[in-house]
Protein backbone atom coordinates (compact mmCIF):
# COMPACT_ATOMS: atom_id res chain seq x y z
CA UNK A 1 0.00 0.00 0.00
CA UNK A 2 1.25 3.48 -0.88
CA UNK A 3 1.26 6.58 1.33
CA UNK A 4 -0.01 9.18 -0.60
CA UNK A 5 -1.47 11.77 2.17
CA UNK A 6 -1.48 14.57 -0.08
CA UNK A 7 -3.48 12.63 -2.54
CA UNK A 8 -6.57 14.72 -2.20
CA UNK A 9 -4.64 18.04 -1.88
CA UNK A 10 -6.05 20.83 -4.12
CA UNK A 11 -2.19 21.37 -4.88
CA UNK A 12 -1.85 17.89 -6.01
CA UNK A 13 -5.40 18.12 -8.65
CA UNK A 14 -3.65 21.31 -9.62
CA UNK A 15 -0.19 20.10 -10.44
CA UNK A 16 -1.40 17.09 -12.07
CA UNK A 17 -3.71 19.78 -14.09
CA UNK A 18 -1.24 22.15 -15.22
CA UNK A 19 1.91 19.21 -16.15
CA UNK A 20 -0.42 17.96 -18.38
CA UNK A 21 -1.38 21.46 -19.59
CA UNK A 22 2.23 22.40 -20.40
CA UNK A 23 2.94 18.91 -22.01
CA UNK A 24 2.94 20.08 -25.61
CA UNK A 25 5.43 22.75 -24.82
CA UNK A 26 7.61 21.68 -21.33
CA UNK A 27 8.38 18.26 -19.92
CA UNK A 28 8.19 17.40 -16.39
CA UNK A 29 11.84 17.35 -16.23
CA UNK A 30 12.05 21.09 -17.55
CA UNK A 31 9.55 21.65 -15.10
CA UNK A 32 11.77 19.77 -12.22
CA UNK A 33 14.69 20.97 -13.78
CA UNK A 34 13.38 24.41 -13.33
CA UNK A 35 12.63 24.20 -9.50
CA UNK A 36 16.11 23.28 -8.50
CA UNK A 37 15.64 19.12 -8.82
CA UNK A 38 17.59 17.04 -10.72
CA UNK A 39 14.88 14.25 -11.37
CA UNK A 40 11.28 14.59 -12.38
CA UNK A 41 10.21 11.69 -9.99
CA UNK A 42 9.63 15.08 -7.50
CA UNK A 43 7.20 16.55 -9.66
CA UNK A 44 5.53 12.90 -10.17
CA UNK A 45 5.75 12.86 -6.19
CA UNK A 46 3.59 15.61 -5.67
CA UNK A 47 1.33 15.01 -8.60
CA UNK A 48 0.04 11.90 -6.58
CA UNK A 49 0.32 13.37 -3.41
CA UNK A 50 3.17 11.36 -1.28
CA UNK A 51 4.97 14.47 -1.37
CA UNK A 52 3.68 18.12 -0.67
CA UNK A 53 5.42 21.08 -2.11
CA UNK A 54 7.94 23.43 0.32
CA UNK A 55 6.24 26.75 0.79
CA UNK A 56 10.27 28.09 -0.19
CA UNK A 57 10.18 25.89 -3.70
CA UNK A 58 6.36 27.51 -4.59
CA UNK A 59 7.94 30.63 -6.31
CA UNK A 60 10.29 28.32 -8.58
CA UNK A 61 7.24 26.05 -9.35
CA UNK A 62 4.77 28.44 -9.91
CA UNK A 63 7.46 30.36 -12.40
CA UNK A 64 8.07 26.51 -13.64
CA UNK A 65 4.20 26.03 -14.29
CA UNK A 66 3.64 29.43 -15.69
CA UNK A 67 0.77 30.24 -13.13
CA UNK A 68 0.41 32.60 -10.95
CA UNK A 69 2.67 32.54 -8.07
CA UNK A 70 -0.45 34.02 -4.87
CA UNK A 71 -2.28 30.97 -6.35
CA UNK A 72 0.24 28.40 -6.07
CA UNK A 73 1.56 29.35 -2.41
CA UNK A 74 -2.00 29.95 -1.33
CA UNK A 75 -2.56 25.97 -2.07
CA UNK A 76 1.21 25.07 -0.87
CA UNK A 77 0.47 26.67 2.77
CA UNK A 78 -3.13 25.06 3.04
CA UNK A 79 -1.19 21.52 1.46
CA UNK A 80 1.34 22.45 4.33
CA UNK A 81 -0.25 23.26 7.41
CA UNK A 82 -3.80 22.38 6.76
CA UNK A 83 -7.12 23.99 6.05
CA UNK A 84 -7.85 25.21 9.56
CA UNK A 85 -4.93 26.65 10.09
CA UNK A 86 -4.38 28.27 6.46
CA UNK A 87 -7.71 30.26 7.45
CA UNK A 88 -5.49 31.37 10.61
CA UNK A 89 -3.08 32.50 8.37
CA UNK A 90 -5.36 34.64 5.91
CA UNK A 91 -7.22 35.78 8.73
CA UNK A 92 -4.04 37.18 10.03
CA UNK A 93 -2.65 39.11 6.93
CA UNK A 94 -5.12 38.89 4.37
CA UNK A 95 -6.19 36.61 1.57
CA UNK A 96 -3.84 36.57 -0.94
CA UNK A 97 -5.12 37.80 -4.44
CA UNK A 98 -4.07 36.55 -7.75
CA UNK A 99 -2.99 38.66 -10.80
CA UNK A 100 -6.49 37.15 -12.59
CA UNK A 101 -8.77 37.91 -9.51
CA UNK A 102 -6.66 41.48 -9.39
CA UNK A 103 -7.81 42.00 -12.79
CA UNK A 104 -11.44 41.00 -11.88
CA UNK A 105 -11.49 43.56 -9.40
CA UNK A 106 -10.09 45.87 -11.62
CA UNK A 107 -12.97 45.78 -13.81
CA UNK A 108 -15.94 45.38 -11.25
CA UNK A 109 -13.88 48.89 -9.84
CA UNK A 110 -14.24 50.38 -13.80
CA UNK A 111 -17.78 48.96 -14.28
CA UNK A 112 -18.87 50.45 -10.88
CA UNK A 113 -16.99 53.82 -11.13
CA UNK A 114 -15.46 53.01 -8.14
CA UNK A 115 -18.33 53.53 -6.34
CA UNK A 116 -17.23 50.17 -4.11
CA UNK A 117 -21.03 48.20 -4.43
CA UNK A 118 -22.18 45.57 -1.97
CA UNK A 119 -22.16 42.06 -2.99
CA UNK A 120 -25.51 41.71 -3.10
CA UNK A 121 -27.39 37.99 -3.59
CA UNK A 122 -28.54 39.32 -7.39
CA UNK A 123 -24.81 40.43 -8.00
CA UNK A 124 -23.58 36.39 -6.69
CA UNK A 125 -25.62 35.32 -9.18
CA UNK A 126 -24.75 37.01 -12.11
CA UNK A 127 -20.88 36.11 -10.82
CA UNK A 128 -22.41 32.46 -10.58
CA UNK A 129 -23.76 32.24 -13.91
CA UNK A 130 -20.84 33.10 -15.68
CA UNK A 131 -19.30 30.33 -14.33
CA UNK A 132 -21.56 28.26 -15.16
CA UNK A 133 -22.78 27.38 -11.45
Amino acid sequence: MTNKPYGDSQMAIYIERRVLELKPTKSQAEIAAQMGYVSPNMITMIKQGSSKVALDRAPALAKALECDSAYLMRLAIEQSIGPTAAEAVVEVFGELVTSNELGWLKAIRKASNNTDPRLTSRSQTAIKTIFGR
